[in-house]
C-alpha cells in the first residue's frame, strides 16, 4: 500500500524524520524568492511483513522564481524581453519614463510598470526580490546627452544593483561595426563602453554584455507600428547566405556596416532570458553567439 502526505514549509516535519534540501540556484545567487514544500510517502508491500513501520522519505525542497527588472521595459527592445520573460514564466518589473505601454496585449498585464528615471529611482522599490536587472538604456542626441544616456544610466543602475545585492547584470551594448578609432570617440559609443566596464567590474562572474548590430521587429513608435522586419529579415538571411563570400572584407574599416547580419529583437530577448535563468552565462557575447543563445531557449 502507498501513502503520501504534503506538509508546506509552515509547518515544521517531526522532528523523528531526516529531510534534504535541494536548492536550484545557490543562496547568494537568489535573495528572499523561494518557496518550500514537503512530500512525505511511505510503502509496505502486500505480502511483505514490515515490523518496524512504514519505511519514510521526506524531501523539503526550494524551489527559486527568476524575477528580473528591465530598465526601459516600454521601449522596442526592453518591451520584447519583457514579452520573451512572461512567455517563460519569468516575473518582471519594468522601469522607464513612459511606464505601462498604451497598446493591448496579454502580456502587458503580467509585468509590474513602474514610471520613473533611473537617476531618481527609488531602489528600494524597484529591485526588491529580484534576481536580475537587464539595461536596454541608450539614445541619441547631443554628445553630452549621449553619455549620459547610453553609460551613466547603466553606471547608476549598476552600482545600485551591486548595493542592493542583485547577483546579475544584463546590459544590451552594441557592436563596434569595425569602424575607425576617431568614429567609437562619439559619445554614443564611449557611453556604451563605459557602461560595459562598469558591468564587467563589478559583475566579473555574473556580468552579461550583448553586442548585437541592427536590431529589427515590429517597433512601435508614437502609437504606429513600424515594421522593421520587412526589410531585417531578409537582410538577415542574405548576409547569412554570403557570409562565405563576404569574411575577406571583414578586415576593411567600417565593413561591418554593410556585411553584419542584423539581428531580431526576438532573438535578443531570448539571449536574454537565457542570461537571466543560466548561471553560466556571463562575460561579452557578439552577434552569432546572441543567436546562439537566443535559439537554446527559443523553443
Amino acid at each position: 500500500m502507498a501513502s503520501f502526505r504534503v506538509f508546506t514549509a509552515l509547518q515544521a516535519p517531526p522532528p523523528s524524520l531526516t529531510t534534504a534540501t535541494f536548492t536550484g540556484r545557490s543562496a547568494s545567487l537568489s535573495p528572499n524568492r523561494s518557496c518550500k514544500f514537503g512530500i512525505k510517502c511511505s510503502y509496505a508491500g502486500a505480502s511483505v511483513q514490515d515490523d518496524s513501520g512504514p519505511a519514510t522519505i521526506d524531501v523539503v525542497a526550494d524551489i527559486k522564481s527568476e524575477r528580473v527588472v528591465v530598465l526601459g521595459g516600454s521601449g522596442f527592445v526592453g518591451s520584447a524581453i519583457c514579452k520573451a520573460a512572461v512567455s517563460k514564466g519569468v516575473e518582471v518589473v519594468s522601469l522607464s519614463r513612459s511606464g505601462r505601454p498604451t497598446y493591448p496585449a496579454s502580456w502587458v498585464d503580467q509585468v509590474n510598470w513602474i514610471s520613473g528615471d533611473v537617476f531618481y529611482a527609488n531602489w528600494d522599490e524597484v529591485l526588491v526580490g529580484a534576481t536580475a536587472v537587464v539595461s536596454t538604456l541608450g539614445g541619441f542626441g547631443s554628445e553630452e546627452q549621449m553619455q549620459r544616456i547610453n553609460g551613466e544610466a547603466s553606471v547608476v543602475a549598476v552600482n545600485a544593483a551591486k548595493d542592493f545585492g542583485i547577483p546579475k547584470f544584463i546590459l544590451i551594448s552594441v557592436h563596434d561595426y569595425n569602424l575607425p578609432s576617431f568614429l567609437l570617440q562619439s559619445g554614443y559609443f564611449t557611453g556604451k563602453r563605459k557602461a560595459e566596464s562598469e558591468v564587467l567590474s563589478k559583475y566579473p562572474n555574473s556580468g552579461v554584455v550583448l553586442r548585437p548590430g541592427f536590431i529589427y521587429g515590429k517597433r512601435r513608435l508614437d502609437g504606429v507600428e513600424i515594421p522593421l522586419d520587412l526589410i531585417g529579415a531578409p537582410l538577415e538571411r542574405i548576409l547569412q547566405a554570403v557570409e562565405n563570400f563576404t569574411k575577406p572584407l571583414s578586415s576593411l574599416p567600417a565593413s561591418d556596416l554593410l556585411l553584419v547580419p542584423p539581428v531580431s529583437v526576438d532573438d535578443v530577448a531570448f539571449a536574454v532570458i537565457n542570461a537571466v535563468t543560466d548561471d553560466d552565462f556571463f562575460g561579452i557575447f557578439t552577434i552569432d553567439q546572441i543567436k546562439e543563445a537566443a535559439a537554446k531557449v527559443k523553443v
